[in-house]
């Protein structure tokens, strides 16, 4: 990896409300029990408030998989990065067209073997928001709740139960959770998990844990499917951010980072689309500046626009987009490591144009100088005899999506040293 230097930091905005403007016109409210959050402020150490776990969401799009609840509760797994001695959900209705009605919320460890909705009921401890059981969000916000006073462990699950007695409308989903989720009738948030079924793998509504611990902050990974991992192996937690995770957590305490993922599969940098969500450049704002503690982001997106295209979108085009995010970032106080884009020779759409703007925009990533540090991603999983193409050993079979085993190599050629 290369280096450069970075900027300072932007002092956050207090106040009874927190209000954030995000692209594309969309309001973030935080409560008032987030009044004291420090968003944007560097951690040297010290207890503080750090994202541990993210997903990004997007509008529902016409999958026969799209659910709408009405008098239902989801179970949804989240794996935390780091632990600590507090925690706090976010939920959010940036997506909504109707305020979601919130009945209860009930956090609790996994009882079982991964890809069970199983708790002990004992163990299930309520979420409240103003000090109230019940909350409501407003369209276009995210909502974050009181601090829980609880324990939580390091690369642990916590199982979030969130009650939805009123029919939701439109949901604000990640769709390529690679968790299992689970829904019940009724009011089960305090449930065991046997009135519970399997509804497939997208999240809804939950698109945040913060924790309070001794850490150095945060880093986000922002990317496409190939940072969701959606080639990785259900419910085990195989993504190469979560590999990096893994590897952040053999650090001495105040040296760790907290690890979210904001990588949205078919997402593009320069258009909106449909199951991709808004562009980078859009989402941008929320999926990054907004989340908590955050000192670096991790940037692997463009081949979707690439692949998609067959070729017509100019390797320019992608350049600016990079620079722009890149600006935005250093305004705000926090790093860019930048990750070339992998091969895709063999995909559907593959052609020597797209080749040559995959390697024109690599070759700038590399050598402009532009980011703090370059993480080269193609050149752990090419094939070295024909580095067009993966690995035949990281290679899912759609010449795409790198397996387990190429995640894993991507997440060893981090450089942990680079996300400080």
């Amino acid at each position: 990896m290369s280096h450069n230097t970075g900027s300072g930091r932007t002092t956050p905005r207090r106040g009874f409300w927190y209000l954030l403007a995000v692209a594309a016109t969309t309001l973030l409210l935080v409560t008032p029990s987030s009044a004291s959050d420090h968003r944007h402020q560097p951690h040297a150490g010290g207890s503080d408030w750090v994202g541990s776990w993210a997903a990004a969401v997007t509008p529902p799009d016409s999958r026969p998989d799209t659910q709408r609840f009405h008098d239902q509760t989801l179970r949804q797994v989240v794996h935390l990065s780091v632990g600590g001695d507090r925690f706090r959900l976010r939920l959010t209705n940036v997506h909504g067209t109707k305020p979601l009605s919130v009945g209860a919320v009930t956090v609790s460890p996994r009882r079982g073997g991964r890809g069970t909705p199983n708790i002990d009921p004992t163990t299930a401890v309520p979420v409240t928001f103003d000090g109230r059981s019940s909350t409501t969000v407003p369209v276009g916000a995210e909502w974050v709740s009181d601090p829980v006073e609880l324990d939580v462990a390091d690369n642990s699950d916590l199982v979030v139960s969130v009650h939805l007695p009123e029919s939701t409308g439109r949901a604000s989903v990640h769709y390529e959770g690679r968790s299992t989720t689970f829904l019940a009738p009724g009011d089960a948030t305090s449930g065991s998990g046997e009135n519970y079924e399997s509804i497939g793998t997208a999240r809804y509504f939950l698109d945040g844990v913060d924790v309070r611990t001794d850490s150095a902050g945060s880093v986000v990974f922002f990317g496409d499917s190939i940072t969701d991992g959606v080639r990785s192996t259900l419910d085990a937690n195989h993504r190469y951010p979560d590999v990096v995770a893994d590897r952040l957590l053999k650090r001495p305490e105040p040296r760790e980072l907290g690890v979210l993922n904001a990588g949205l599969s078919a997402n593009r940098l320069l258009t909106d689309a449909g199951l991709g969500g808004e562009p980078a450049i859009a989402r941008f704002e929320r999926d990054i500046l907004s989340q908590t503690g955050v000192r670096t982001v991790v940037l692997l997106e463009g081949i979707n626009d690439i692949h998609h295209s067959a070729g017509a979108v100019e390797s320019r085009e992608l350049i600016g987009v990079y620079e722009q995010l890149i600006a935005r970032a250093h305004e705000a106080g926090i790093r860019v490591v930048g990750g070339t884009i992998t091969p895709f020779e063999g995909a559907p759409r593959y052609n020597a144009a797209g080749e040559s703007d995959r390697r024109a925009v690599n070759e700038w990533i590399r050598e402009s100088g532009a980011f703090d540090a370059v993480v080269d991603f193609d050149a752990v999983v090419r094939d070295p005899g024909h580095p067009s193409r993966l690995a035949p050993r990281y290679d899912t079979g759609d010449h795409v999506h790198p397996n387990d085993a190429g995640l894993a190599a991507m997440a060893r050629a981090v450089e942990i040293r680079e996300l400080y």
